[in-house]
């Protein structure tokens, strides 16, 4: 079940993003992308998250008890982050440096601005794995760094970056309610 809607979170969101591109209007004015130069960023951009994700899937692997409640929140949290891609289709920033990749080209639209998802997925995990310190701090950090590289490169406004971690946290605790008997396995590592 967890896998199936994160599969069918994946595929909202690519409706949602091309619908939200498609639909783009103009750009607006923003206090920190109008003063500060962008900066090629492709590297952290898009190799970060994909080392990112190999490493949250490795922790749901390595414990397969974790994997349900990680991929429902994750799910959650892309099918709702689409319902805000889906009503907020800002133009993008105009000196927004393009991202030459063809690994994230089923996942990068340029009107999916309206919040963070580089933000707010690395939040979320460091929510969903709070209890373990190092782990926190780590997500936290990633998180932030995202926050950083998408701002530098003016990929997204900066109010979708600091409204990730506002939206994140209340995404985490419906998924705490949607999900509550995956999260007490989760917590009490208990077989699945």
């Amino acid at each position: 079940m967890a896998v199936f809607l994160l599969v069918a979170s994946l595929l909202i969101n690519w409706y949602a993003g091309t619908y939200a591109t498609e639909k783009a209007s103009n750009a607006v004015t923003d206090i920190i992308l109008s003063n500060i130069a962008p900066r090629d960023v492709d590297v952290v951009y898009v190799y970060g998250p994909i080392v990112f994700w190999l490493f949250i899937a490795f922790l749901c692997f390595k414990d397969l008890h974790k994997l349900p409640f990680t991929f429902k929140s994750i799910a959650l949290f892309v099918a709702i982050r689409s319902v805000f891609v889906s009503l907020t289709h800002i133009g993008p920033f105009p000196s927004q440096i393009p991202i030459e990749s063809d690994l994230i080209s089923w996942f990068a639209f340029s009107g999916d601005l309206f919040f963070s998802g580089h933000t707010g997925l690395a939040f979320l995990m460091a929510l969903v794995f709070w209890d373990n310190r190092f782990l926190r701090i780590l997500f936290i950090g990633v998180s932030i760094l995202f926050g950083v590289v998408v701002l530098l490169a003016h990929l997204h406004y900066s109010i979708d970056v600091l409204s990730a971690f506002f939206i994140t946290y209340t995404i985490y605790h419906m998924a705490r309610v949607f999900f509550k008997k995956d999260e007490q396995i989760f917590q009490k590592g208990l077989a699945a």
